[in-house]
């Protein structure tokens, strides 16, 4: 089945989530003495108001969308986070779950894995509560540690491995609108996980040959979890990522992708600059480190993208 006969799912409405249990980031530009050092922390995002919330009747499941490709350094994580902000400057509660073991969206968020005590191993190994690992920062964050390294092993020999995210989720998929899951540069187990929880998966990739062929595996991927495991597991879109205009192999690589794969490919394009390598060094997205800036305002692009293809699609 070709990925371009794949159709997204719509986005659902959710209430707001629980901060019981969740530590409380360390203010900007403090360290505690006694903990190991960190990166800077961030500046929390202020509530939606009450009126804002909807009430218990009305709540429904978040929609769980996952971020993947086999192949590394395409943007992944900073499309996941940066992504999740920009819908949470819209009003819309998010979580992010850190699904891969070198932990780069923890650190993105100003928190070192390292210094971790419980972590996304916790939850998919010891079934530990995913709130225990939600920590608060510019949106919750479900966090990693290296830990998660070797969570693949210590699944494979559980019964239901493969739903082991799924059943996590439950406790808060109706405490959040969207829930971004940030998976690893494989189709091992962990990204599996992913994909059985999610309604859909976008994928971020990066304007280059090499890179397009990976999306062929990823479909092959998708099928087998459709066919054995989530049904309704759709691609939701495809993000070309660190896209320079001025090469011809990067327009030859989006003409590709459009006539491959057609609507699926949003219309944003995620531009190179340093601005997206400088923001994690200081624990932060892109849209709070350079509010006003080109790199800030193609992920708010990108969100209301994401926003009006899911209202278009559910109203189809």
């Amino acid at each position: 089945m070709g990925l371009s006969r794949i159709r997204p799912r719509s986005a659902r409405d959710a209430s707001p989530p629980s901060t019981k249990g969740r530590a409380a980031p360390v203010p900007n530009g403090e360290t505690a003495s006694e903990e190991p050092p960190r990166l800077q922390a961030v500046p929390v995002l202020p509530e939606p108001s009450p009126d804002e919330q909807p009430a218990a009747a009305t709540r429904v499941m978040a929609k769980v969308i996952a971020f993947a490709n086999q192949k590394g350094g395409v943007a992944k994580t900073t499309t996941t986070l940066n992504l999740g902000v920009a819908l949470r400057e819209l009003g819309h509660r998010v979580l992010l779950v850190d699904l891969d073991p070198q932990g780069n969206l923890t650190m993105s968020q100003g928190m070192n894995p390292d210094a971790i005590e419980r972590s996304m191993f916790d939850v998919l190994v010891h079934r530990v509560p995913i709130s225990d690992v939600i920590q608060r920062v510019e949106v919750d964050v479900a966090v990693s540690s290296i830990d998660l390294a070797g969570a693949e092993l210590a699944l494979s020999a559980l019964i239901g491995r493969e739903r082991a995210l799924d059943k996590a989720l439950v406790e808060v998929r109706d405490q959040y609108d969207f829930v971004l899951l940030d998976t690893p540069p494989s189709l091992g187990l962990l990204t599996i996980n992913a994909f059985v929880a999610a309604d859909g998966v976008i994928v971020p990739v990066q304007c280059e040959y090499l890179s397009l062929r990976g999306l062929v595996q990823l479909e092959n991927t998708l099928a087998m979890v459709r066919e054995n495991l989530n049904p309704r597991v759709r691609v939701e879109g495809i993000v070309p990522t660190m896209y320079d205009g001025r090469t011809l192999h990067a327009r030859e690589a989006i003409e590709i992708l459009e006539e491959h794969f057609g609507d699926l490919v949003y219309e944003t394009r995620i531009r190179k600059t340093v601005r997206y390598a400088e923001a994690p060094v200081k624990g932060s997205s892109v849209l709070r480190y350079e509010p006003s800036g080109p790199a800030a305002q193609a992920y708010r692009d990108l969100a209301k993208e994401v926003l009006d293809g899911a209202k278009a699609r559910e109203h189809a």
